[in-house]
């Protein structure tokens, strides 16, 4: 089997990047999005809602954490996205 090399120019990368990014992007935000529903759903189920209580649900708690973990992984991925896109509509416009 014969390989070939893949060339592309750092335009075209950085442009698949956004791309990916985007989607990744897109992906998380629905992610967090049933992370907060199920949070929702198991205050409701439990009947308590008061983070401070200590009969908060311990799954309650935990959804909670993995959901702000993905708040600041959504964050960070915004900030790249945005530092991305810029970098890539000045190198098409020079």
């Amino acid at each position: 089997m014969k390989r070939h090399a893949r060339f592309e120019t750092r335009q075209k990368s950085a442009g698949r990047e956004v791309a990916v990014v985007t989607k990744m992007l897109a992906d998380l935000v629905r992610i967090k999005q049933l992370i907060e529903s199920d949070i929702v759903a198991e205050e409701e189920r439990s009947g308590i809602s008061d983070r401070s209580d200590v009969r908060y649900s311990i799954l309650a708690r935990t959804l909670i954490e993995r959901c702000d973990n993905l708040k600041r992984t959504i964050a960070a991925l915004e900030q790249r996205h945005t530092e991305r896109a810029l970098h890539e509509q000045m190198a098409t416009a020079a």
